[in-house]
């Protein structure tokens, strides 16, 4: 515009500043609106639910100053407006609605416009929309489950034809179940979701799901179909070969309400009046695989006009139970990435085996045609042996097998519907005729979460292990964050899930995921405020308390808030956070916890033949100190931030003196510990367990027993996660790129070179010679490991969230090269937009390009240099010497 102003004629400076109006409109605009971090949701329980959006701004250092909110019960809000808020105000994140009360079950359309500190405002943003829930007095529905006794493995079949008068406008289905279902409408499966109603604390509540099938429902006849499935409810779960650890009877619960044009409403419910036979799905297990017998299929079963059969029965009521209905509150799990098969061949012991090329999570859709009742089986796998033959070993007693039957009708493609498979290869057994590549692929399921992150390197093996990062989390985040996929267990293990979270955050949008897990760990929570190993608790009552597993209610929602800015996780788990420390305290003596059950470093560094000590052993009661102090803080933190300053001031003197005992108990006067090991030292120094002035020796003590195992790691669940932090926060930042770099045993890189395309539960999972590590303990998908990828968006691509400005609303964007890489580049999609961090070494030369999202600041610090840049929303490029 400057060149017009100084160059052209006064008529066209005229027109520019006729057309000012619009051009500040395209300046400034609205987008990504969500509620409760979810996308148009269906099944919002909260009475205040709170509104986020991102600002999109071709000026750089644009900030919001002012916002607008419109809500209505119609589209159209320029005439049907419910709600206002209209304040000046930099906040776009969870703003809470303060108007009346919401009607349940009941939609509601919003959108916002804002204006900008640079004058600009925006047009008014789409509408987008939400509906409440349902409250226990809504539902008329009642739960109905087969005729008899539920004892048969098979997958019982329900339905019922309805008739409608009128037009509909508008039909949702509320449904969930105790089990999984599957529901039907017309010959349709309803939704993309699987695995429904979710995995939760079933004996505490039961997640319900809602379906807008307004588009599906017809004047005249319609046939809704479900089927049930055991699922987590009734089927094998935990360790024992344990069933029916919920309950014993498989069942739905199921809700429709129509509005027709006219203005009035029906509602359809679950009751005595549908029927329930048997069909294809001979049996389903998560464990154990699916068995389908197409020779079984009902043809029309979900459709109008199906003639029942003598072997469908009447349903019958189920009482009701004492469990909590509530409403979705976490992402579906859903279909993803598909992979074709890569290859066909036959293994020494004579195995058909395929191969998808990829270790991950989800089955396989396959095509035959044959004969009637030819039995094809898929075996699933994450590795071949030494020889080259199919490996299962390490699936313990999970059987990991589909079966399909053949009804001898032509081309048949069969596909799971209630289990789930952790696999790379697969092992066909049964298959009618040739097996050609394009008779199988692959397709990956878990929750449906946005990808967030992105991070590339100079260094392909390094590359290849943010890959492998990545894919350990979608394969274990199916509804709940898993420990592993693919063997008999497949549990929510709170201390994976705990070192991993941060990690999480960078790859994808784990917000309402893990809000929706929290709550089970407080649901789940013992009375005496111990924490289970596991979440949704399945084992024994006393397996609890654990240090470092059990500290998950401090750490994720500390972890949440800091990467989304959600103070509302804080406020929910408060209780369960202030809970568990008040339990520690209670078993602690003289502010010392030494006492307890607890799992220490998993899986650290032990060689197999240790005449020297090697073994890099931490005392257990020294790291459950550390882990006391750790979540003290974190609920001071919390405290803060919620303003509870009692409980800040409490928790404050509490917190000197756990850390005075650990120092008495476990620190020589010279400022050694007792367990001189790599954890021990990360462990003091990453939860400020020592003296300021005793810290820099410690560090370099870690240091040294770096460079003692030959600059190796041998650090284990709970040490890992900090180890390469610990190391840049005292200067040892060559020390921390050492370790990542190293492409031996152990290392983060041993698997890379092993060929790896997940992180593995071992550092030395797969051997160097070939064979196997434990067998009953080696999953080759199993995310812990991973949490190095908090070190390299952090340090290497240098994005970091600034725990006094949480959810990035202030960035500081601090790169520290090194490991001899000549470039790397990060990128975040936060609450506010895109953060950009890319960086490339050349002739001497540190170049630097960064992207700052609207409404945000951030602090750029340069390699080698305390001089800090203090910039606004915008492109920056950034160079210096090196």
């Amino acid at each position: 515009m400057k060149y017009l102003l100084n160059k052209a004629a006064g008529l066209v400076i005229i027109m520019l500043f006729s057309t000012v109006s619009q051009l500040f409109a395209q300046k400034l605009s609205v987008t990504d609106l969500t509620v409760e971090n979810l996308t148009n949701p269906l099944s919002i329980d909260q009475p205040k639910p709170r509104f986020s959006w991102k600002i999109v701004s071709a000026e750089k250092n644009t900030k919001q100053t002012h916002f607008e909110i419109r809500l209505g019960s119609q589209a159209d809000l320029t005439r049907n407006t419910i709600w206002k808020a209209d304040k000046k105000s930099e906040t776009s994140v969870l703003l809470a609605y303060d108007g009346s009360t919401l009607s349940s079950k009941t939609k509601y359309y919003w959108q916002v416009r804002v204006k900008d500190n640079h004058g600009n405002t925006s047009v008014w943003s789409a509408v987008q929309y939400f509906q409440t829930g349902l409250k226990p007095e809504d539902w008329s529905a009642q739960w109905i489950t087969v005729s008899g006794k539920d004892s048969l493995p098979s997958s019982p079949y329900f339905r019922k034809e309805i008739s409608l008068k009128k037009v509909v406008r508008s039909a949702m289905i509320y449904i969930t179940a105790k089990g999984l279902y599957e529901a039907h409408l017309n010959g349709a499966k309803i939704g993309n979701h699987y695995f429904a109603p979710g995995w939760t604390s079933y004996k505490n509540h039961i997640q319900y799901q809602v379906y807008d099938i307004t588009k599906n429902l017809k004047q005249g006849n319609n046939a809704i179909g479900v089927v049930l499935a055991n699922g987590w409810y009734k089927g094998r779960i935990g360790f024992s070969n344990r069933s029916q650890f919920y309950g014993d009877m498989r069942a739905f619960l199921m809700q429709l309400e129509i509005e027709y044009t006219d203005g009035t409403k029906e509602v359809i419910n679950s009751d005595n009046t549908w029927e329930t036979a048997n069909g294809p799905i001979v049996s389903a297990d998560i464990y154990d695989g699916e068995t389908y017998d197409a020779r079984l299929e009902i043809p029309g079963w979900d459709r109008i006009g199906f003639a029942a059969s003598a072997s469908w029965n009447t349903v019958r009521i189920l009482d009701k139970g004492t469990e909590k209905l509530v409403g979705m509150s976490g992402p579906p799990v859903s279909k993803h990435e598909e992979f074709k098969a890569l290859k066909i061949f036959k293994t020494p012991a004579g195995e058909t085996v395929v191969d998808f090329g990829q270790n991950l999570v989800g089955w396989v859709i396959l095509k035959a045609k044959g004969a009637a009742g030819t039995n094809i089986t898929l075996s699933h796998a994450e590795v071949l042996d030494k020889a080259g033959n199919f490996y299962t070993t390490n699936l313990r007693t999970a059987k990991q097998q589909n079966n399909y039957i053949l009804a001898g009708k032509g081309e048949e493609t069969f596909e799971p519907h209630f289990t789930f498979q952790g696999f790379r290869y697969v092992k066909v057994e049964g298959y009618p005729g040739e097996l050609k590549l394009d008779d199988l692929k692959a397709v990956a399921l878990y929750s449906d979460m946005k990808t967030t992150g992105k991070f590339t390197s100079s260094n392909p093996l390094l590359n290849q292990l943010q890959h492998n990062i990545q894919w350990g989390q979608k394969g274990n985040f199916v509804d709940v964050p898993t420990d592993c996929p693919q063997r008999d267990e497949r549990l929510g293990w709170t201390g994976d899930a705990q070192a991993f979270a941060n990690t999480a955050a960078y790859n994808m949008d784990v917000s309402a995921f893990f809000t929706k897990w929290m709550k089970d760990v407080s649901a789940d929570q013992l009375a005496n405020g111990s924490v289970p190993y596991v979440i949704p608790n399945v084992l024994n009552p006393g397996d609890a308390g654990s240090a470092g597993w059990a500290d998950v209610a401090t750490i994720i929602p500390w972890d949440m808030y800091v990467a989304y800015g959600d103070n509302g996780i804080l406020e929910a788990q408060y209780p369960s956070m202030k809970k568990w420390v008040d339990y520690v305290s209670s078993v602690a003596k003289n502010n010392l916890w030494n006492s307890g059950s607890h799992f220490g470093d998993w899986l650290f560094y032990r060689p197999n033949d240790d005449n020297d000590g090697r073994a890099a052993v931490t005392d257990k009661y020294m790291i459950a100190q550390t882990f006391y102090a750790h979540s003290t803080q974190l609920l001071i933190n919390a405290a803060k931030v919620l303003g509870k300053n009692d409980d800040a001031a409490y928790y404050g003197q509490l917190l000197e003196k756990i850390k005075t005992a650990y120092v008495n108990e476990n620190m020589t006067p010279a400022g050694k510990l007792v367990s001189n090991t790599q954890t021990a030292y990360v462990l003091a120094l990453q939860f400020d367990m020592l003296p300021e002035n005793l810290r820099p020796q410690a560090a370099e003590r870690l240091v040294q027993n770096v460079k003692s195992y030959g600059n190796h790691l041998t650090t284990g669940f709970l040490g890992t996660p900090y180890l390469c932090h610990v190391l840049s926060r005292f200067g040892h930042e060559d020390v921390a790129y050492n370790l990542l770099m190293q492409e031996s045993y152990p290392s983060w890189l041993y698997p890379v070179k092993m060929g790896a395309t997940t992180i593995w539960e071992r550092w030395d999972g797969l051997k160097q010679d070939g064979t196997f590590q434990t067998p009953d303990m080696n999953s080759f998908n199993h995310y812990a490991y991973g949490a190095i990828g908090d070190w390299m968006y952090k340090n290497i691509a240098g994005i970091n969230p600034v725990a006094e400005n949480p959810g990035y609303k202030h960035i500081l964007i601090k790169p520290t090269p090194g490991g001899n890489l000549t470039s790397a580049s990060g990128e975040l999609e936060t609450v506010y937009g895109s953060v950009k961090s890319a960086w490339i070494i050349k002739d001497g030369i540190f170049k630097l390009d960064v992207t700052i999202p609207a409404n945000t600041t951030a602090t750029i610090i340069l390699p080698n240099t305390t001089k800090k840049e203090e910039v606004g929303s915008g492109n920056y490029h950034f160079e210096s010497k090196y």
